[in-house]
């Protein structure tokens, strides 16, 4: 396969060693990230792969060449490639809604979650389904931080349910956020990211932040408040119910889960797997099916999704034998 080549041209040496990275490691992550080859000497670049994926690799580079006044991130880097993959796909021209966060650059990644952010905009209930990396509740989370801040409502709920304690949370040791901490960190972790430590902490003073178990859920009505459901997939079918019963007036729900990681006991169908025959026809709730192509982590988690997923297929077609 006769590669493809683009050269650099009048030589900046400090910006193609900022291209490259220390020991070509940038060269290396658009490599993974591309599935294509290249080398270098110099200024010039060679590339070998698929016609498609050689022209993705080399606008890629000349983008990052014309950034590369300063050194790249690894994070920038990991992330534009994602955003290259999907250049060219037929529902690429999805704007992404723009939110008030502290990350002033958030938008969507890829196709799929621009359609994510305005389904959760346009729709009181939202489902979002998919492997782990897609973006789901980081996303959810970012939302519901752009709702408060325009005061579209008075608080965000956070609610995850807690398998592994067999929901008997009133076993473990500490108050009730301490022992439900360790099932909300991811959640956590987004709301540190989009508002900060310290605002976090003073919403969760005023209650304008409430963590909300789903076993204690019961007999509740919220009103006027952005609701997330996390791991949704471990939710029984009558605690989805239950959940989905409790919304108010004025206030959204986002549902987030990957049927492929169910930790209900053996028998016990899923909530959320049940939601998507039961609800998916119902006006003014809203699906969206993330897959592989959506990963927003490192190049290799697409793979090993892809991986796993080949593999699962194989095995139930051995079953059906």
């Amino acid at each position: 396969m006769k590669p493809s080549e683009i050269s650099f041209t009048p030589v900046d040496n400090h910006r193609l060693a900022n291209l490259c990275g220390a020991l070509d490691e940038n060269l290396r992550q658009i490599e993974t990230a591309l599935d294509v080859g290249i080398t270098r000497r110099g200024e010039h670049f060679a590339m070998t792969g698929t016609v498609e994926r050689t022209r993705i690799a080399a606008q890629v580079l000349r983008n990052f060449y014309e950034k590369a006044a300063d050194p790249l991130s690894l994070d920038a880097i990991q992330l534009a490639l994602i955003e290259a993959g999907h250049k060219g796909a037929a529902h690429a021209a999805v704007p992404s809604p723009a939110l008030i966060t502290l990350k002033k650059d958030l938008h969507g990644r890829t196709p799929r979650q621009n359609e994510y952010l305005i389904n959760i905009q346009k729709h009181d209930i939202t489902f979002s389904i998919g492997p782990a990396g897609t973006g789901k509740t980081y996303l959810a989370v970012a939302c519901a931080v752009d709702a408060l801040e325009r005061d579209a409502v008075q608080r965000i709920i956070l609610v995850r349910p807690a398998v592994e304690a067999g929901e008997r949370l009133g076993f473990l040791p500490g108050d009730m956020a301490q022992k439900v901490d360790p099932y909300l960190r991811p959640l956590y972790d987004a709301l540190y990211d989009l508002m900060g430590y310290d605002k976090v902490a003073k919403m969760f003073e005023r209650q304008a932040i409430e963590i909300a178990p789903l076993a204690f859920m019961r007999g509740r009505t919220l009103n006027h408040a952005f609701i997330i459901l996390d791991e949704a997939q471990n939710t029984t079918r009558e605690q989805m119910k239950m959940f989905l019963t409790r919304i108010g007036f004025g206030s959204k729900a986002v549902i987030t889960g990957d049927v492929t990681q169910v930790d209900l006991p053996k028998g016990q169908i899923s909530g959320l797997v049940e939601a998507q025959a039961v609800l998916n026809k119902v006006r003014g709730i809203a699906f969206t099916y993330f897959d592989s192509t959506d990963v927003v982590r490192h190049p290799l988690v697409q793979r090993i999704v892809n991986a796993y997923d080949k593999h699962g297929k194989t095995d139930k077609r051995r079953g059906d034998v």
